[in-house]
């Protein structure tokens, strides 16, 4: 299958070209390099270095079977400020590739979703008929996305999967994350470790969970990939499908910690925040949709193991 992967030079995007390569499809990857980097793209997919608003051309000369949509602006707190970007790029970029696919005969696409989209749970773990009120532009610009797969699919047959992620951690075929501006935990902890930063900030301590600190679903990356290789052929024209996808464990925040200490045997200090604004004390995902439906299951599921994987390809050569 010829696939293109918009967004395929950044952290998931690229393990997921790398999926694809490995299982024999032909990939070209589309990517603006504005947050991905050139040499993270596999050897054995060709990159075009253009944004979504102009992925046109790419999509004409290429004419993939399908496509698979990652590139996103996705820092939360930056959406919050610069709403402008967010609209621009993840609304305006994705209906322009929406309309590049149209025109090239691809109907086919699996989205890059988020768990933002749910905003904070009435219930823990989070399933897909959950209430989507999205907490900030970030969420509320993959939210818009997910409408729009759906009308597409009506109006044009589209055939559509929209995953929606929690945390997603790990490293795998020896890539790893990898932001100018890093804001997930795990990598963080590894960069102490790395003594590229002091120390890592804990925000809040006093939350209902049995450590005090917030509870989250971590997905390793490979799993991820796996689910999106399920997901390429699943939908018939005409449907869109949203599936979360999530270890289905939850994981506190010290617990992190203490993995991350135990991996690089490093201490790791810690300095103790406030909590964030808008921080649940518990994010965890019910996976069984896709579960049923595509036979996915995290073979991934010990916290040590995703953050060794992780470590593997952050620590200091």
């Amino acid at each position: 299958m010829r696939v293109l992967v918009a967004g395929g030079a950044g952290y998931i995007g690229s393990v997921v070209t790398a999926a694809l390569l490995a299982d024999g499809h032909e990939v070209t990857v589309l990517d603006d390099l504005s947050t991905g980097h050139a040499d993270a793209v596999p050897p054995g997919a060709t990159l075009a270095q253009v944004s979504l608003h102009d992925s046109a051309p790419v999509l004409a000369e290429v004419r993939p079977d399908a496509v698979l949509h990652f590139a996103a602006r996705s820092l939360v707190a930056v959406s919050q400020q610069q709403p402008e970007d967010y609209w621009s790029t993840n609304v305006g970029g994705s209906l322009a590739l929406l309309e590049a696919m149209r025109a090239a005969g691809c109907h086919r696409i699996v989205f890059s979703s988020t768990a933002a989209t749910y905003g904070e749970p009435d219930r823990v773990p989070i399933r897909e008929d959950a209430p989507t009120r999205p907490t900030n532009t970030y969420g509320a610009s993959k939210l818009a996305v997910d409408h729009m797969l759906t009308s597409y699919a009506v109006a044009h047959g589209f055939a559509a999967v929209s995953l929606r992620y929690f945390n997603v951690a790990g490293a795998a075929f020896g890539l790893g994350e990898r932001h100018t501006t890093e804001t997930h935990l795990v990598p963080l902890a590894l960069q102490v470790a790395a003594g590229q930063r002091e120390s890592l900030t804990v925000y809040g301590r006093d939350y209902p969970t049995p450590d005090g600190t917030c509870i989250r679903d971590y997905v390793h990356v490979g799993d991820l990939s796996d689910a999106h290789l399920l997901a390429l052929p699943a939908p018939s024209p005409g449907e869109h499908r949203i599936y979360n996808l999530g270890n289905g464990t939850g994981f506190s925040v010290q617990e992190v910690v203490d993995a991350a200490r135990e991996v690089t045997g490093h201490d790791i200090p810690t300095v103790d925040g406030p909590r964030r604004p808008g921080d649940p004390a518990q994010l965890v995902a019910s996976s069984e949709l896709i579960r049923a439906e595509l036979g996915w299951a995290p073979r991934h599921t010990d916290l040590v193991g995703i953050v060794r994987d992780a470590w593997l390809v952050a620590r200091p050569r």
